[in-house]
C-alpha cells in the first residue's frame, strides 16, 4: 500500500524489502502479482474474464486488444521476465512465467478510447455504481481503494506532486493515456503520446492542471 519512490519497471524494492512482495499494484512488479491471482485455466480464460470485466466498466461490448502490440511486448517482455522471476523465486507467483507475460501483454494492449477511459472512471468516482444503469460493478470499498492507489501510486513516482498541483485520482500509463476519477462526479479520459521522463503523457497532466484549476476538482 506505499509508493516506490523508484521507476514504475524498478526491481529496486523487490530486492531491499522482507518480505519481497510489491510495495503497490500501480508498478510492474505488483501489476504482475494481481494479474497471477486472475482466476482461470488458461491464458485465454482468465483473459476474457478480464476483458468481459473491462467492457463492463466502459460499457462497451466491442472492446479488444491489439495483436500486433501485444505480440511485440511479449517478444521484449525481458525486465518484467526478470520481475517475475523474482516473484517466483520468492513464492509470491507459483505459476510458470511465459503464461503469466503472454496474459500480461494482452491486457496491457487492450484498447479503448478516451470515451471508455472516462466511462471507467467515473464508475469509480461513483464508487462502483454504472452511472446509466445504477448496477453497483464493483464493491464501493474497492473503488475507494483503488481511488486511493491512484492518487498515492497512479502517477508512477511523480504521484506526489501530481496530488499537490492537480489533486485528482488518476492512472497514466505508457501508451499515454491518464484515466481520471473525481469523486462523486465524472470520469476524464485523455490520450497524449509525448512522455515525461516518468511515463506520464505531457499534454494529459497539463490539461488535468488546466481542468483542476479552472473548475476547481482537487478533493485536497
Amino acid at each position: 500500500m506505499e509508493p516506490t519512490g523508484d521507476p514504475f519497471n524498478s526491481v529496486a524494492k523487490l530486492e531491499s524489502m522482507t518480505p519481497s512482495k510489491p510495495l503497490n499494484p500501480m508498478i510492474n512488479a505488483g501489476a504482475l502479482a494481481v494479474t497471477h491471482m486472475i482466476k482461470g485455466n488458461s491464458v485465454d480464460e482468465r483473459f476474457q474474464r478480464l476483458l468481459t470485466f473491462i467492457r463492463e466498466l466502459a460499457g462497451n461490448d466491442t472492446i479488444q486488444y491489439n495483436k500486433e502490440i501485444a505480440r511485440s511486448e511479449f517478444e521484449t517482455a525481458h525486465l518484467n521476465r526478470a520481475l517475475c522471476y523474482f516473484l517466483k523465486q520468492h513464492r509470491i507467483i507459483d505459476e510458470d512465467v511465459e503464461p503469466l507475460i503472454d496474459l500480461y501483454t494482452k491486457q496491457c494492449a487492450i484498447e479503448m478510447n478516451c470515451l471508455d477511459l472516462s466511462r471507467i472512471g467515473v464508475v469509480f468516482a461513483l464508487d462502483g455504481g454504472d452511472p446509466q444503469t445504477g448496477k453497483q460493478i464493483m464493491p464501493a470499498n474497492i473503488a475507494r481503494i483503488c481511488k486511493t492507489f491512484m492518487v498515492t501510486c497512479g502517477m508512477y513516482n511523480a504521484s506526489g506532486e501530481f496530488a499537490i498541483k492537480i489533486g485528482i485520482p488518476a492512472k497514466s500509463g505508457v501508451s499515454g493515456g491518464i484515466m481520471g476519477a473525481v469523486p462523486g462526479k465524472f470520469g476524464i479520459g485523455i490520450f497524449g503520446p509525448a512522455l515525461d521522463d516518468k511515463g506520464n503523457s505531457i499534454a494529459g497532466i497539463k490539461l488535468l492542471e488546466l481542468l483542476s484549476k479552472n473548475y476547481q476538482l482537487s478533493m485536497f
